[in-house]
């Protein structure tokens, strides 16, 4: 847990491959870590976005493919190899061939882990899925998909996350 090797998650006690990535998804893994960086420049908000960064939930080693932490969260655990908890804004981008009981196990993990939103990526039907302990919110093509809790203000078009 303190090394774990890169593309692995610890899951169920086990070390298991974050496999069925695409070009798709990864470029949508850069985009969103970009609109996520630069709304953090343009807002004056401080903190760091990541991609593909260890982290420990309550059950298991994982890796978000985009995360966001806040500035006193950086200053805390800025220097560790791993988060000792969820990131409070993760995102899952969801491969062909993931499993959505297993995506949407992993956002609740996070949630149950210090998350305080999950955003779950589906781009072959173009959806946007939001969790948050409170709410569990669907957008699709033609829609904004926002954040209040965590990178407050920021928005998007699906359209244009997921072209």
């Amino acid at each position: 847990m303190e090394n774990p090797p890169e593309k692995k998650e610890w899951v169920n006690g086990q070390l298991l491959e974050k496999n069925g990535m695409t070009l798709k998804h990864s470029l949508i893994q850069a985009k969103l870590a970009k609109y996520w960086g630069n709304y953090l420049n343009s807002s004056q908000q401080k903190g760091e976005v990541y991609t593909d960064v260890p982290c420990r939930t309550n059950k298991q080693g994982r890796y978000p493919d985009v995360a966001y932490l806040t500035p006193e969260l950086e200053t805390e655990f800025g220097n560790e190899k791993v988060l000792p908890q969820s990131f409070p804004l993760s995102a899952e981008i969801v491969s062909p061939t993931d499993l959505a009981e297993d995506v949407i196990a992993k956002a609740e993990e996070y949630l149950e882990s210090g998350s305080e939103k999950v955003w779950l990526v589906f781009p072959e039907n173009k959806w946007v899925i939001v969790l948050t302990e409170e709410s569990r919110l669907i957008f699709i093509s033609g829609q904004v998909v926002n954040t209040q809790k965590v990178l407050h203000g920021f928005s998007i078009l699906v359209d244009e996350l997921l072209a």
